[in-house]
């Protein structure tokens, strides 16, 4: 009888036929997921870093009816939705921002557009409950 010890591939020459397409197609997923995350993450930063979108939440942390139904600091509270567009010099922006104050929640809508970095608010208003509607240009123009 021989007793002869017969060596054993290794663990690649074994397994390679498994590794390389679950290791690709997880890859693949990883590199899609970094993507739109960081896709996301910079559309999400462009509105937040826009002058309408600061001014309004300025403007909505300075109005004292807002103040006593939602409390303070009113911030923003979940993902903002809309766009900023620039075209040849104009710019415009159409926003829904999600806000929560420690007494309640509501919807803050930003609607401007700009000429020679100057904004111009067409909308800004809060909106607490179907029945609550927060004009805060109207005392703009008083």
């Amino acid at each position: 009888m021989n007793n002869e010890l017969v060596p054993q591939p290794s663990w690649w020459k074994r397994n390679w036929k498994w590794v390389v397409p679950v290791g690709g197609c997880l890859t693949a997923i990883l590199l899609v997921v970094f993507f739109v995350g960081s896709l996301f993450y910079g559309v999400t930063s462009i509105l937040e870093d826009s002058e309408p979108y600061t001014y309004a939440l300025e403007k909505i942390n300075d109005d004292p009816q807002l103040i006593e139904l939602l409390g303070a600091p009113i911030e923003q509270d979940g993902i903002p939705q809309g766009n900023l567009n620039w075209h040849n010099g104009k710019k415009n922006a159409d926003m829904k921002i999600p806000v929560v104050g420690p007494k309640g929640k509501g919807t803050l809508y930003i609607v401007a557009h700009s000429e020679n970095d100057t904004w111009i608010y067409d909308e800004i208003r809060v909106v607490v409950s179907e029945n609550e509607d927060f004009n805060l240009l109207e005392n703009d123009w008083e």
